[in-house]
């Protein structure tokens, strides 16, 4: 393999020492293993805190800031952060108002998530978990029960960042972070699979004549193999998929991610975005917001994913306000 590293064994721990130099606005630690913010907020509000393994950058430490999340833990590639982590993290945010843990839906997250929550219940910390599992290509895999979770997670942590900023009660950012999830639903496809630097070899076989249809974004299967085809043909396979499982009507606004798996130029991306908006546009669905580009990656995977978002009016004023993090930043 050929990758920009020291040491297989080093590469988690050098990312967050490069991380830390680049952003001074974010306090890294190093030993804990954690993000977050540089100062708390003026008053007492409810805190995010996200993680997951490393190389789905820039999920979840670029998502680290004013309007998104308070904090993020990062575990070693493509393994779930351990429960002290997260346990560090939600002592080192908690306002007091109570916390709000954003997890995707797979079972070493799950398990460490909640331990570390229960944990924190000890500590009189309140704590609520909400789980993304927006995959719609499996049900259950070797890595969950239910399914997996993807790119919802950045719809769900930048709109209840927001709920959060404006002094809601944890109760109500978690019940708008669920509802941001259950009107989300994610689909993707791999050209090629991912290396992992400790393995040095991709994790799965695939031939230049085709692809992954389902992929997940640690290389889990999808629903079959199939060829390689014009990229029109595959983005109205992946639509018509999401769409068979959301059930959009006419009419309806969405938030619309499509998201490179980590190797896949913006040339492409936008070229696949375009195919979705003339999709989308024949079903009377209107993208309301989009987001293009490397947001839910897979380490050096070629590929993309699909993410549609229902949209009302809230969702969209919460996806409008201000958001002030490496990987998303407007006013």
């Amino acid at each position: 393999m050929k990758k920009l590293i020291n040491a297989p064994e080093t590469v988690l721990s050098d990312a967050l020492a490069g991380f830390a130099a680049a952003h001074p606005e974010l306090a890294v630690d190093l030993d804990a293993r954690i993000v977050t913010r540089r100062s708390g907020p003026a008053v007492p509000r409810v805190a995010l805190v996200s993680g997951g393994g490393s190389g789905h950058e820039p999920l979840h430490a670029g998502f680290v800031g004013p309007g998104m999340l308070d904090a993020a833990c990062p575990g070693e590639v493509f393994t779930s952060p351990v429960p002290d982590q997260v346990l560090a993290a939600v002592r080192a945010v908690d306002q007091g108002a109570g916390v709000l843990l954003v997890v995707k839906n797979y079972t070493g997250d799950v398990l460490n998530f909640r331990l570390a929550a229960e944990l924190a219940a000890e500590d009189g910390i309140e704590v609520r978990t909400v789980l993304v599992d927006d995959d719609v290509a499996v049900e259950d895999s070797t890595w969950t029960a239910g399914r997996r979770g993807t790119g919802a997670a950045v719809a769900v942590e930048k709109t209840a960042g927001a709920l959060a900023g404006r002094g809601a009660p944890l109760a109500e950012v978690a019940a708008l972070a669920e509802r941001v999830d259950a009107a989300s639903r994610s689909f993707a496809i791999a050209l090629t699979a991912a290396t992992v630097p400790a393995v040095g070899r991709p994790g799965f076989d695939l031939p230049e004549d085709e692809i992954e249809v389902g992929v997940g974004i640690h290389g889990e299967p999808g629903r079959r193999r199939a060829p390689l085809r014009p990229a029109r043909e595959l983005v109205a396979e992946v639509v018509d998929t999401v769409l068979a499982d959301h059930g959009l009507s006419r009419g309806d606004r969405v938030l619309a991610l499509v998201n490179g798996l980590g190797a896949t130029p913006l040339l492409e991306l936008y070229l696949v975005f375009g195919e979705v908006h003339a999709r989308l546009a024949e079903r009377g669905i209107t993208i309301a917001r989009n987001l293009v580009g490397n947001y839910v990656t897979s380490l050096d995977m070629a590929g993309f994913s699909l993410t549609l978002t229902k949209a009302d009016d809230q969702v969209l004023e919460l996806w409008d306000a201000p958001v002030a993090t490496p990987a998303l930043r407007w006013s």
